[in-house]
């Protein structure tokens, strides 16, 4: 299938993320955030804070049930709160949950586990019902949610990484094999560790029921399928949704409608689990 047509209008090639300087690669995504993220509808309250030491930003809406715990993707290296601040006003309006999204440390200058421990910190001290997250922040939420399993109702997962050593074959837009092995070289992690590698843990049964989204055009695509199928083989009650026509990244592209869409459509998986 061809890229969804309002998507393929607006790209412009990807940079080589392999070889920029961090900072180049992180200026890059700010350009691409203010250019296809849009503004996102008004919340009726919105701060920043921290849990337990880690910055967070909140989407209240005034009527809302339960706690989703987000965290951004960006390789462990890129990214920020206004990365996903258009995605997470939308998340919380259309679920009507309180979204908590965690601003972890990054790689290189925070290598692992520094930042999951952030992320377990926010889970935990936020009392998240959902933990959720894109790419590399999915694998953060995956993680959580295994350490977690007795308090968390969801596990959102949008086209996560899952494992070091996964197929990456596919013909990549926006997200190369290449990029992803220079982020897990910034990430520093032992590639076989379950907290960074969750296809590697033996330990998936009662892990929190899963609802996974991957993107046809994504290099990232098979592996995000193959831990779904883990969970499912684990007894993990698993929703797996591939979004057709749609490349890495497109999640964050509020100003499209298959973005829009994909989100509404999540969010009513968050407000079942919630209840």
């Amino acid at each position: 299938m061809s890229l969804d047509p309002e998507l393929l209008a607006l790209l412009d090639p990807a940079p080589a993320i392999e070889k920029a300087p961090i900072e180049a690669a992180r200026a890059a995504q700010r350009e691409e955030t203010a250019r296809l993220a849009g503004t996102g509808p008004e919340v009726d309250h919105v701060r920043d804070d921290t849990v337990d030491g880690v910055p967070v930003r909140v989407y209240e809406p005034s009527e809302h049930a339960g706690t989703l715990v987000y965290f951004h993707g960006g390789g462990w290296a890129l990214g920020d709160l206004d990365s996903v601040d258009a995605l997470c006003r939308r998340l919380a309006n259309e679920s009507r949950t309180r979204v908590v999204s965690a601003d972890y440390r990054l790689a290189p200058e925070h290598p692992f586990p520094a930042g999951f421990e952030d992320a377990l910190t926010v889970a935990r001290g936020a009392d998240a019902d959902v933990v959720a997250g894109d790419s590399a922040g999915a694998n953060l939420a995956a993680g959580a949610a295994r350490h977690l399993r007795d308090r968390i109702r969801l596990q959102l997962l949008v086209y996560p990484v899952t494992d070091a050593g996964g197929d990456r074959s596919a013909e990549p837009y926006g997200l190369s094999a290449a990029d992803m092995q220079r982020f897990w070289r910034l990430y520093g992690a032992d590639p076989t560790h379950p907290d960074a590698s969750p296809m590697r843990a033996d330990d998936l049964a009662g892990a929190p029921p899963a609802y996974v989204i991957t993107a046809s055009h994504d290099v990232l695509r098979a592996e995000g399928e193959a831990y779904a199928a883990a969970l499912e083989r684990a007894g993990v009650p698993v929703t797996l949704t591939c979004v057709e026509g749609t490349i890495h990244g497109f999640w964050r592209y509020q100003s499209l409608e298959i973005a829009r869409r994909t989100v509404r459509e999540a969010a009513l998986a968050v407000r079942a689990a919630i209840g």
